[in-house]
């Protein structure tokens, strides 16, 4: 049973399971949540009950709950819905962490409500949890190849040699994100997030799977 005096925070990450998929734009979400286990030496272990991947862990006054559903993008959200059912958890405690193919990569937006933009993940996640009040933290995957190719190929594919090299430093960026929302204001995280995009196009995704 939940403690009720107890903040928690599902940070979960959308991607497609299995080997093919691992390195794939697609992914992030996932890359995302691996690196934050890591770097606080959390295991992430699969959980039959939430067909997912699953971590927890506490920081002073709130337990933090990573979860990487092992069902594909566009049925993330009945995983999700199941953890939450489990612990008696809210949409309010939900961070989703995924690509985003409106957004030039390396750039983040940060939300605490917001349509689907056309994303299956989101789409799923949203018919699941019946809102779109649920925080997401949108990892831009644009490159400069995007466009050439059916965005569906597009988001399937490895990052090219050039993001690979630059994906490391963009997923801990997205991990300290993440840290920080156990410790700071939510709009706050998000106005520093959204500063850098201020001046650009602020509407929601269009053409994202």
């Amino acid at each position: 049973m939940i403690d009720k005096e107890t903040k928690h925070l599902v940070y979960v990450g959308l991607g497609n399971p299995g080997q093919k998929y691992r390195k794939t734009r697609h992914n992030i979400g996932f890359m995302v949540i691996d690196r934050f286990a890591e770097k606080h030496d959390w295991e992430l272990k699969e959980v039959p009950r939430f067909q997912s991947k699953v971590a927890k862990g506490a920081f002073e006054d709130i337990t933090a709950h990573l979860l990487e559903p092992a069902a594909y993008m566009n049925l993330s959200g009945h995983p999700l819905r199941k953890y939450l059912n489990y612990f008696h958890l809210g949409p309010d405690s939900v961070v989703v962490v995924t690509d985003d193919a409106a957004l030039p990569f390396g750039e983040m937006r940060f939300r605490l409500l917001g349509s689907s933009g056309g994303h299956n993940g989101l789409k799923s996640v949203e018919q699941h949890l019946g809102t779109r009040n649920y925080a997401r933290l949108r990892m831009g995957i644009a490159g400069k190849h995007y466009g050439q190719q059916p965005l569906e190929d597009y988001v399937l594919q490895d990052f090219s040699r050039e993001e690979t090299d630059e994906l490391p430093n963009f997923i801990e960026q997205a991990a300290s994100v993440l840290e920080r929302l156990l410790t700071e204001d939510p709009e706050r995280v998000m106005n520093d997030v959204n500063t850098k995009v201020k001046n650009k196009d602020d509407s929601e995704p269009t053409k994202t799977l």
